[in-house]
């Protein structure tokens, strides 16, 4: 059996594995595995306790986590015009490779149902190349309006 459903504290361990998973899959690791997933589980755990800004979602095959993606609330100045005042970051939406094949799009439709039902502006994230056309897909516009400062170095 195959869910979509949000995240809870108790998913932290393997969404961390997860973590790595993707990550690891693009640049190599600056620290070992164990040193990350025992700096990365409490934040995500944090993370989903609090609830403030962070949500997540996970893809589950037969009780295991096989996916997840990220949203993040970025709440703007207040504003006087007729304009929404919350943006959302999309992060770190993976799917196992062994399950690819739209759990990934249904993840993204997680996401998204959220932002629409919480009166998100924009939505913005950083692709990588293969996920570009996902994002087009779901209306997403590639080049628009986002600028990026890249002003620290990775560890």
């Amino acid at each position: 059996m195959t869910e979509i459903r949000a995240a809870t504290s108790a998913d932290a361990g393997p969404m961390a594995e997860l973590r790595w998973e993707f990550r690891t899959s693009r640049l190599p690791p600056a620290e070992t595995h164990d040193v990350f997933v025992k700096r990365c589980a409490p934040w995500m755990r944090r993370e989903l306790t609090n609830g403030n800004s962070w949500r997540a979602w996970v893809a589950v095959v037969d009780k295991a986590i096989v996916g997840q993606v990220w949203l993040n609330t970025v709440h703007k100045v207040p504003n006087p015009v007729a304009e929404l005042e919350t943006h959302a970051y999309i992060s770190n939406l993976y799917v196992r490779p062994s399950e690819r094949g739209g759990l990934g799009t249904r993840l993204l439709d997680a996401a998204l149902k959220f932002a629409q039902a919480n009166g998100i502006d924009r939505v913005v994230l950083w692709p990588s190349p293969r996920s570009v056309t996902l994002y087009l897909r779901h209306g997403f516009s590639h080049g628009g309006e986002v600028m990026e400062l890249k002003v620290s170095r990775p560890r």
